[in-house]
C-alpha cells in the first residue's frame, strides 16, 4: 500500500503547509508533542497552590516552544533529550486533577467538585469517564482518515445541547458505553495506532469534559504494553473488532518509542485553562464552528457566550501556529445568520486555514420531524439544506478566497461543486 504522505491531498500546497507538523508526526518524521513534554523537567510538589503550578507551567511552556522549534527545524532530535523524572506532562496531570475538583474545563465554569460531590454540572459527569465506541474511522476528511483510518474514540456526554445532534445517543446519554480508566484509554490509543491509524481522534459527545482522564492516559502512552487479558475489556466497545488489523510497531514509533498523533475533535466551547493544558499535547485540531451568533446558539443548542468563546479559541490556536482543519456544517435557513458570518470571520482572522464546508446536515435528534421527540421550535432546521443553500455557502467561501475546495468537495455527500 502506498504511504500516507503520497495521497493526492498533500499535493495541495496550502493543505500541506498548514498541516506540516501533523503530517510529520503521522509518518513518524517528528515525535508527537507529548513525547517532548516528557523530556521537559518540571519541579513541583502536591502541597503547592494551583496558582504556583500554573506559573511553573508557563515556564515549562516556554521551554517546550524552544525545543519544539528545534525539532521542527531539524536542529534537535528526541533521543538527544533525557526523559525527565518529573516532567511537564506530569505537571499537566497534576493540574487537571486540581481543575476537576472545581471543574473549569469548559466555558460553563460550573466549579463543581466532580471527584467528591454528588451533584454535577452542565455535562452531568462526575469523575468517571465512559467510552461509547472506538474504531478505525474511514469517514473523516482525507488528511485525517488517510488510507488506514482515523483512530476515533467516542466519549459520552457533552457540554452543549444541540437540538440537531447527529451523535445524540452518545451526547445525551452520559451512561452510554463502558467505564474506562486512564490506563484503559491509553490501551485504546495504543491499539489504534499500532494497527495503522494515522492519528488518535478524541471526540464525543465532547472530549473537553473528560480532560482529566485523557491527559493522564497520554502520560501512560510511552510505557503502555497491554496484555491480551487487559484488552478483552475494552474490545467490547471496539466496533470494528471483527476486522483483522495487522499490528505493525515499526510504523507506529519514532526512534523506537510509540508515537501517537493526538487529534482534538471538539466543539471548542472550552476554557482558556483547558487550551493551555492542550497546547503542548495536541498535534492537530479539528474544531467545529457551528453558529454565527449567540441568538442561534441559544435557541438551537441552549448555549450562551458561544460566539465570543469559540471565536477566541479558534483565533488563539491559530496565533499559536497550530495545525487546524475547521469544520462548519451548513444548516437550512442559517446560511445568512451563521454560515456567512463564520466564513467572513475566518477570512479576516485565520484566512489560510483548511475548512470543510460540510453539506451533510440531516435533521436528527429533536430536529427530526418524524421523531416523537421532535421540537417544533426547531422547525426551521427540520429538513436538509437545499442545493441552492449549499452552493451559496461554497460561493461565499470562494469569494472570500478561503482554503476549502480540496477538503470540502472530496468529502461532500451531495456531489455539489462550483463550476
Amino acid at each position: 500500500m502506498a504511504s500516507f504522505d503520497s495521497l493526492w491531498i498533500w499535493e495541495d500546497e496550502r493543505i500541506r503547509k498548514r498541516l506540516s507538523w501533523y503530517l510529520g508526526v503521522s509518518i513518524n518524521k517528528y515525535p508527537a508533542k507529548y513525547l517532548i513534554c516528557k523530556r521537559i523537567p518540571a519541579e513541583f510538589n502536591a502541597e503547592q497552590e494551583e496558582k504556583e503550578l500554573w506559573s511553573i507551567h508557563q515556564n515549562c511552556a516556554k521551554k517546550f516552544q524552544e525545543i519544539w522549534k528545534g525539532i521542527k527545524n531539524g536542529e534537535l532530535r528526541l533521543n538527544e533529550l533525557e526523559v525527565a523524572s518529573q516532567s511537564f506532562l506530569d505537571l499537566k496531570v497534576e493540574l487537571v486533577q486540581r481543575m476537576v475538583r472545581h471543574c473549569n474545563f469548559c466555558r460553563w465554569n460550573c466549579r463543581i467538585n466532580r471527584i467528591e460531590e454528588r451533584k454535577t454540572g452542565t455535562c452531568q459527569l462526575g469523575r468517571i469517564s465512559r467510552v461509547s465506541t472506538y474504531f478505525h474511522h474511514m469517514g473523516e476528511e482525507l488528511p485525517i482518515r488517510g488510507r488506514k483510518g482515523s483512530g476515533t474514540i467516542f466519549f459520552t456526554s457533552c457540554n452543549m445541547r444541540c437540538g440537531f445532534c447527529q451523535n445524540g445517543d452518545i451526547s445525551k446519554d452520559k451512561d452510554n458505553g463502558i467505564i474506562i480508566s486512564p490506563r484503559q484509554l491509553a490501551m485504546m490509543m495504543w491499539e489504534l495506532r499500532v494497527e495503522g491509524c494515522h492519528n488518535v481522534n478524541l471526540v464525543g459527545g465532547e472530549p473537553t469534559i473528560h480532560l482529566h482522564t485523557i491527559v493522564e492516559a497520554i502520560n501512560h502512552l510511552d510505557r503502555i504494553n497491554p496484555t491480551p487479558e487487559e484488552l478483552q475489556y475494552i474490545w467490547c466497545v471496539k466496533s470494528d473488532y471483527f476486522y483483522t488489523f495487522r499490528r505493525n510497531f515499526s510504523d507506529a514509533t519514532h526512534q523506537g518509542i510509540i508515537n501517537v498523533p493526538v487529534l482534538w475533535n471538539s466543539n471548542m466551547f472550552m476554557s482558556l485553562e483547558t487550551l493551555y493544558i492542550l497546547r503542548e499535547l495536541v498535534d492537530i485540531w479539528l474544531p467545529d464552528f457551528k453558529f454565527g451568533n449567540d441568538k442561534c446558539s441559544l435557541r438551537l443548542a441552549r448555549t450562551p457566550w458561544y460566539w465570543d468563546t469559540v471565536s477566541r479559541n479558534h483565533k488563539l490556536i491559530y496565533d499559536w501556529g497550530e495545525d487546524i482543519i475547521i469544520r462548519h456544517l451548513v444548516m437550512p435557513n442559517h446560511v445568512e445568520c451563521c454560515t456567512k458570518p463564520i466564513l467572513e470571520w475566518i477570512s479576516k482572522n485565520m484566512p489560510d486555514v483548511p475548512i470543510n464546508v460540510m453539506d451533510q446536515y440531516r435533521p436528527e435528534c429533536f430536529a427530526d420531524p418524524t421523531s416523537p421527540s421532535f421540537d417544533h421550535k426547531l422547525s426551521d432546521i427540520a429538513r436538509r439544506p437545499t442545493p441552492r443553500e449549499i452552493i451559496e455557502a461554497y460561493s461565499y467561501a470562494k469569494k472570500l478566497g478561503l482554503n476549502f475546495e480540496s477538503i470540502s468537495w472530496e468529502k461532500n455527500v451531495t456531489g455539489l461543486k462550483l463550476i
